[in-house]
């Protein structure tokens, strides 16, 4: 069973859950509950599911059918989330479905306000736990806003829960290109040895929005971009893409180097961040022209970090961690710069700056996801002159069909109970040991954000916090990608 209640679910879940019922991919007798305030009958819940589900290219033959199918699987129970007798209600309901079973498991999605997370998740999990099988419940962020308050959500979930049944998501973990990365390291002899600060002068993780709050900007306020998108997706990426070779592939064995990585990391210092907001630009609307953003926001939406990892592998090398809304590109990549070839022959056709010909390693995460590699290379001809070209594997074309979304992936990991790509308590907790500090620093300083206009690249001191360590920005250079 999985009862799921929220917005999300509509955007998200529900697709990825017809989704993996058309691949055959769920147990055969699931059905969905949706549990939410507002009061509607089951017919009105499927006609709202039924306008979010679509069918992917190659897979329409039998989609209708399906679509049919997978709508009479869907319930609803109306109820509060702070108040026991709906989650009753619920059970009950669960309950009356379930009584041919022998056996019946329960997931509990909630996607709700920060506000009522805790009551919600301890009234479901009392009240609707599973009576013959396992119980699982999907926390989605935010994990509280420091390490204060994600301590106190910890506890909280621990008076109900054990750990191995709570699955913290972060859905850029179920992304395909992020799933990639420890296979491309550790699958491929000609990585792992240049995976260290001897050949690698920097590593960028990058993600860009070309669009603002659009009237989000009331939740986004209350957490900027800082919270919302470093301290978790991009410093998870961090985690994986820099971890030593786990013992296996199980789940607490790949966790448990992460949070090796998390705990040898430099703790943030606002000397090496950079914030910034974007302003109105024509007729595109700045970040305080959001009726929903309080007057005078300092709040962020666009940050730049420089962290460090003090170990023996990449001591030194600095990990720039960029991202922001209102941008002029929508992309999420890792950039990884290779150190200039030591008493380089071609020196003097390669131009006056080195830097440009160094070998660059990119995996661009969305869209388009690709992994590419920049090397240097003779033209054609009967001079000697040299270019810079790529190495390129372009996912849609390499690969039929469409790439699952990440909801897909990681619903049907709890399902089978995989916590491979799910955050672990004592590593969300080092998280925000990195972070707090700076985020409290940044707010009772009120620390102005450099204004940048809406679609344009960002504030100029992102460019002077990655020159500080010699480094540019990839993702900004004159040959980088223009798809």
């Amino acid at each position: 069973m999985c009862c799921v209640a929220g917005d999300l679910a509509k955007k998200k879940i529900f697709p990825a859950l017809f989704a993996l019922y058309y691949e055959g991919l769920l147990p055969e007798h699931f059905q969905i509950f949706g549990y939410a305030r507002s009061k509607m009958a089951d017919d009105e819940f499927r006609e709202m599911i039924a306008k979010t589900l679509t069918c992917r290219v190659g897979a329409r033959d039998r989609c209708v059918d399906a679509q049919d199918k997978f709508l009479q699987r869907c319930f609803y129970q109306p109820g509060p989330y702070d108040k026991p007798d709906g989650f009753k209600y619920l059970s009950n309901r669960l309950s009356e479905q379930e009584a041919v079973k022998p056996r019946a498991n329960r997931m509990f999605f909630l996607s709700i306000p920060p506000n009522v997370f805790l009551s919600a998740t301890g009234n479901a999990v009392d009240q609707a736990r599973s009576k013959s099988g396992w119980t699982r419940v999907i926390v989605e962020k935010p994990f509280g806003r420091d390490s204060a308050s994600s301590k106190e959500l910890g506890m909280g979930l621990a008076k109900h829960l054990d750990e191995d049944q709570i699955y913290r998501i972060d859905h850029y973990l179920g992304k395909e290109l992020i799933e990639n990365l420890t296979v491309l390291r550790f699958s491929n002899r000609v990585f792992e040895p240049l995976w260290s600060r001897q050949y690698i002068r920097n590593v960028q993780i990058i993600f860009s929005e070309n669009f603002g709050t659009e009237g989000r900007g009331g939740y986004f306020d209350q957490y900027g971009i800082i919270r919302d998108v470093i301290q978790n997706h991009l410093l998870q990426i961090l985690a994986l893409f820099a971890m030593e070779q786990p013992v296996s592939l199980d789940a607490e064995d790949i966790r448990n180097e992460k949070v090796k990585v998390l705990r040898s990391m430099k703790m943030v210092t606002l000397d090496d961040v950079v914030t910034g907001q974007y302003r109105a630009r024509g007729k595109l609307p700045g970040y305080l022209d959001d009726e929903t953003v309080p007057k005078g926001s300092v709040t962020p939406t666009f940050s730049a970090i420089a962290m460090f990892i003090n170990n023996h592998r990449w001591d030194g090398v600095p990990f720039l961690l960029k991202a922001g809304k209102a941008l002029n590109k929508r992309r999420a990549e890792i950039r990884v710069q290779f150190r200039h070839v030591p008493g380089n022959l071609y020196r003097d056709k390669q131009g006056a700056d080195p830097d440009a010909a160094c070998n660059e390693l990119v995996i661009r995460i969305q869209p388009k996801e690709a992994i590419y590699l920049k090397i240097n290379n003779k033209v054609p001809g009967l001079g000697l002159r040299l270019d810079q070209t790529r190495l390129d594997l372009q996912y849609q074309e390499e690969y039929q069909g469409e790439l699952p979304d990440a909801y897909e992936r990681l619903l049907l990991d709890v399902v089978n109970g995989d916590k491979r790509l799910f955050i672990r308590y004592d590593e969300l907790e080092a998280a925000w040991d990195l972070y707090t500090p700076v985020l409290h620093q940044l707010e009772q300083s009120q620390v102005q954000p450099e204004l940048y206009p809406y679609g344009s690249r960002g504030p100029l001191g992102a460019h002077y916090l990655a020159a500080k360590y010699g480094v540019r920005w990839g993702d900004l250079s004159d040959g980088a990608d223009n798809e």
